[in-house]
């Protein structure tokens, strides 16, 4: 069923020009064996050496596996002639579901091929790979404890991290070039590599090539000559902390739960060989700002811990999280709660919903700040979580916002291994950031080496994908001027009903799609105004949906489902589902109000054209009140078209297709937005849309009716209303407009019948 016929009918599209058009390119109507997004089209000697001779796609043929997969498809009656690599992989999968025992897959133990110094960083390079040191060991020499020598302390880093800057050497390591290099390289465990095979992970992403390798514990090169930008600790060391910025739909999930589950089994392994307990507490702990994004991450981790053992969990409301038994908490605390398990009573006046719970037992901790923090937090006190190795900040520009910043930095403070690795993800990642999670770990550790004078500080890596905060190349952008509210509802409509075949096919909008508003009332209001828009023979209103914070879970996680399936296929939502959740076949995004910043605009778009995926879609509409903070947005969309330009080599005009790009007159038309109205629209966004009475509340209203037709209908409710009322309140107005009862206010009684 072609949705798009379906809402585009009684056009002046004629049947013939439907017949004639080539096929549109999208997200959901193409699956990209390659995810990467730089470098695909230029093979280097030696990368593609893996551990095995066949059994794995190597660099520079993808043609051939297309050739393969179709002849595959073509042999229908399956004698075998069109047999190949791919096939014994369908084989597998098939007799899995039929559940038939597969086959045993065969160990690899050949060596890998380890590329030279120049070789490693001809591939970083042309994959758009920064490696860069934030810290290096003599910025901690001393342990201060007065204020003075703080701030000395911090002038010594700064000075540092500028001469590091000024410097500017990026950083070499040995990249990973294919999955199946994971165990012979860094041997993970061979449960592990069998599922991300089980999964059909091949070929690795940019963000993948890149931070695998540094968190697995391969070492930075040096040239050929032992020249380096780096000491000698940060160049052998095993253990870093990592800040990461890739693009939106890079794999960065997949880049940290791997090295996570890898040294909890690690960890496993080496208390059994040397006979000792298991600990049973959390042994990692990964942060993520929304329920939709924390359930998201529990589950592709669960997908990548089967028959390990491992155990992930995603914390709920209430949940009572056990403890290490051997790394315990203060002992006042459970000496109290002793007593009140033996004496059997309970303080009404200071209840514990935790306390008759059983404890939780898990491995890794998947949750939202606050639902953490609650959970950790006992009579006011938080519990030292000691047993935790890996603290994960997915998106950590929003965690160390001011809105959850507090929250997370009583996390991460309660973790107070010698031992904790600490690693932070996003596709934006502001330098009042980076700042702040350095003056973190600084103080951290400052404490930690004032309890472990012995313990040594890991060095603190930066890796930087393609251009910093900057949209996917993969997305075609629109700027579209509306001038008004009423306007913008038209523009919206006439995406969902294209009326002409003049508009470009390479940049038109498909379902599924996604539309921002500002806040939750214009979500349910322009939910409200859309809903019969969608024809019945399509599926009518239930093809249309709304998606917000006021939502209880179980509606939230059913629409969700829904939307996956493709039962849904317009969801109108706010930023909620902006970041971090995987929409791998969504044709487009609809900003139909403003983003608040750049930032917001790179994670909204960043829901399509995922994973390498071209045919993306981000539409942005925008009225005379958001003319002063279109230039944000616009620079935005210019650098991600000059990315794509340098990085497909053909001198295109950029993702928009022909003349379709920023042109730089539009660009120097714009006002330029000061940093006082930058953080207020941050803050509040656009504050005409937060009006929800008195002045211009009309004009930000979300309607195509007239002040004459609403003031009609306000009448008519308003009667309604108080007819309601009056029932309730016992009046009786009679055949002939009879005798009314006691006005409000009067006898609270009321009416009470007439006396005999």
């Amino acid at each position: 069923m072609d949705a798009l016929r379906i809402l585009s009918r009684s056009t002046n599209l004629s049947a013939k020009s439907n017949k004639a058009r080539a096929p549109i390119l999208t997200p959901s109507g193409v699956s990209k064996p390659n995810p990467q997004l730089y470098g695909q089209d230029a093979p280097i000697a030696n990368t593609a050496a893996t551990d095995t001779p066949s059994r794995k796609r190597k660099r520079g043929q993808e043609n051939v596996k297309a050739v393969e997969a179709i002849s595959e498809e073509l042999d229908f009656f399956g004698n075998g002639t069109a047999a190949n690599q791919d096939s014994s992989k369908s084989a597998t999968k098939k007799s899995k579901s039929d559940g038939e025992k597969p086959a045993p897959k065969v160990e690899h133990t050949s060596k890998v091929t380890q590329l030279s110094f120049d070789e490693c960083k001809q591939l970083l390079r042309r994959h758009k790979l920064k490696i860069a040191q934030l810290w290096t060991p003599t910025s901690t020499a001393t342990v201060s404890s007065t204020t003075k020598q703080k701030k000395k302390e911090e002038e010594n880093r700064k000075q540092e991290v500028d001469v590091q800057k000024k410097q500017k050497a990026d950083l070499v390591v040995q990249p990973l070039t294919a999955f199946s290099q994971l165990r012979p390289r860094y041997g993970i465990p061979s449960t592990l590599a069998e599922n991300l095979e089980d999964q059909g992970y091949s070929i690795p992403t940019e963000i993948q090539l890149g931070a695998l390798p540094l968190l697995l514990g391969s070492p930075l090169l040096g040239d050929d000559n032992g020249n380096s930008s780096i000491t000698e600790q940060a160049r052998t060391t095993l253990d870093v902390d990592l800040l990461s910025v890739a693009p939106t739909g890079s794999g960065k999930t997949l880049a940290f739960l791997i090295p996570v589950l890898a040294g909890i089994l690690e960890q496993r392994r080496i208390a059994r060989e040397a006979g000792k307990e298991v600990h049973t507490g959390p042994k990692a702990i990964i942060v993520a700002p929304t329920k939709e994004l924390a359930s998201q991450i529990t589950n592709e981790g669960r997908k990548l811990s089967r028959r390990t053992g491992v155990q992930v969990t995603l914390v709920k409301k209430g949940m009572n999280i056990a403890q290490d038994t051997v790394d315990s908490t203060e002992d006042h605390d459970e000496a109290e709660s002793e007593d009140e398990d033996q004496s059997g009573e309970e303080d009404d006046n200071e209840p514990n919903p935790k306390k008759n719970l059983p404890p939780v037992k898990a491995d890794i901790l998947v949750s939202t700040p606050l639902t953490l923090l609650n959970a950790i937090t006992s009579n006011g006190t938080t519990l030292r979580l000691e047993s935790v190795r890996y603290v994960v900040l997915d998106e950590a520009d929003v965690l160390l916002d001011p809105l959850f910043r507090d929250q997370t930095i009583k996390i991460w403070s309660a973790c107070t291994n010698p031992l904790l690795r600490i690693s932070l993800w996003s596709a934006t990642m502001g330098s009042s950031i980076e700042d702040l999670a350095m003056s973190t770990i600084s103080t951290r550790w400052s404490n930690i080496q004032l309890s472990h004078p012995s313990a040594t500080r890991p060095p603190l890596l930066r890796l930087i994908v393609g251009l910093k905060d900057t949209s996917l190349p993969t997305i075609s952008h629109k700027l579209i001027y509306c001038g008004t509210e009423q306007g913008k509802l038209m523009a919206l409509r006439n995406l969902l009903h294209p009326r002409s075949s003049t508009t470009s096919d390479t940049t038109q909008l498909r379902p599924p799609f996604l539309i921002f508003t500002q806040t939750i009332p214009r979500a349910i209001a322009l939910h409200s105004e859309l809903l019969y828009d969608i024809p019945a023979e399509a599926g009518g209103s239930t093809r249309l949906a709304v998606l917000h914070a006021d939502l209880t879970d179980t509606a939230r996680e059913t629409i969700m489902l829904r939307f996956r399936r493709g039962e849904i296929w317009v969801l109108i939502t706010t930023d909620l589902l902006s970041r971090g959740v995987d929409f791998r076949g969504l044709n487009g995004v609809v900003n139909y109000d403003f983003p608040s910043s750049s930032a917001v605009y790179v994670h909204r778009v960043g829901r399509t054209g995922r994973a390498g995926r071209e045919g993306g879609v981000a539409v942005t509409l925008y009225a005379k009140e958001d003319v002063p903070f279109v230039r944000n947005v616009a620079n935005v969309i210019a650098a991600s078209e000059r990315l794509k330009t340098k990085g497909d080599g053909s001198g295109n005009k950029g993702a928009g297709g022909e003349g379709e790009g920023i042109k730089q007159w539009l660009l120097d038309a714009l006002p330029k937005t000061s940093k006082k109205e930058k953080q207020d629209l941050k803050r509040r966004g656009v504050a005409s849309r937060n009006v929800n009475k008195g002045e211009g509340s009309a004009k930000m209203r979300i309607s195509t009716k007239s002040g004459y037709e609403r003031k009609i209908e306000n009448r008519r409710k308003g009667a309604v209303e108080g007819s309601r009322r009056r029932k309730s309140e016992g009046v009786d107005m009679g055949a002939g407009g009879g005798e009314i009862g006691e006005a409000k206010g009067g006898d609270e009684e009321g009416f009470g019948g007439f006396d005999d």
